[in-house]
């Protein structure tokens, strides 16, 4: 039986070039450092411009990181997508390289559709891939999608399907609904990712299994440590640290912000380079989020330079 997931994950930054391809070498480094920080690789999330990036170009950054050596029982790729052959194809890959689970977007075109249309959805996909190895990690986020997954679906789901529908990550934002999903399904080995370290100390006493969020691509070490020393008696000021920081990336567009501050830390330029319809932060929003780092004295040792 595979070990299941848990703890801090980061949804991976994808780096490009001037061309605006992924950028193979910038990728696997990053991914060796937060990996060298104990966390984990929540690869083709939000946070990565996933939904910039083809299933060829998925499918290949993936296979750079296992030549590369990335443990691929460290991985918990984003297969989720509007199509149900598209997804059927990431989550195979996923689960036949050894990932330890698949992060799963509802299909997000059309909205309005009924629970019983995504139950057909997630169903069709686990029984095309047809694999006992393979974990669902159903992805909230319903801000981005419109189409939210409900207690109802994660209960008709783990009814059919105990041992593969696995857990959650709730980016909702909403602490009564991660609450919910902790509550009515933690106790029968459903793991729930809430999507900001702002929650782990409320969210870990209750059952909460880790979080996955954008903010570890930046501060994998000090989240790390809120997660493993939040019942100790350094909780509370782990727990403030670490919101010190991510509020301000949330006070700025996210992604080019965090994608500003590795150019800054790396001394990499391109860095800074985002997939359209995105667009790098401006000057004064860049000197706003450094300035603010220098402030809570901000650091990322070891980061990887040129």
């Amino acid at each position: 039986m595979s070990t299941r997931l848990r703890g801090v994950f980061a949804p991976v930054l994808t780096p490009f070039n001037q061309r605006l391809e992924p950028d193979v070498k910038r990728f696997i480094a990053h991914c060796r450092w937060l990996i060298a920080q104990q966390v984990g690789l929540a690869i083709f999330g939000t946070n990565s411009e996933a939904a910039s990036l083809s299933v060829d170009e998925r499918i290949a950054l993936t296979d750079a990181l296992l030549a590369a050596g990335i443990p691929a029982d460290r991985l918990m790729p984003g297969t989720g997508g509007c199509s149900l052959t598209d997804a059927t194809r990431l989550t195979a890959h996923a689960v036949s390289n050894g990932a330890g689970g698949a992060l799963m977007l509802p299909p997000f075109f059309f909205k309005g559709v009924s629970d019983a249309g995504l139950f057909a959805y997630y169903a069709e996909v686990i029984e095309r891939v047809g694999s006992e190895r393979l974990k669902v990690y159903l992805y909230h986020i319903p801000q981005f999608t419109q189409v939210p997954i409900t207690l109802n679906l994660i209960e008709m789901l783990r009814k059919r399907y105990p041992d593969t529908v696995v857990g959650a990550k709730d980016s909702s934002g909403n602490w009564d609904n991660t609450q919910a999903m902790i509550d009515n399904f933690a106790k029968d080995g459903f793991d729930v990712f809430p999507a900001s370290e702002s929650l782990l100390s409320k969210a870990l006493p209750i059952g909460g299994v880790g979080c996955i969020s954008a903010t570890v691509n930046m501060n994998p070490i000090g989240i790390h440590a809120l997660y493993r020393g939040w019942n100790t008696p350094q909780g509370a000021a782990l727990q403030a640290s670490a919101d010190v920081i991510r509020k301000i990336f949330q006070a700025a567009p996210m992604i080019p912000a965090m994608k500003r501050v590795l150019a800054e830390f790396s001394g990499d330029p391109d860095w800074q380079i985002v997939r359209p319809p995105l667009v790098a932060l401006d000057d004064a929003a860049s000197q706003s989020v450094l300035a603010a780092l220098r402030e809570a004295q901000f650091s990322m040792p070891g980061y990887p330079g040129l």
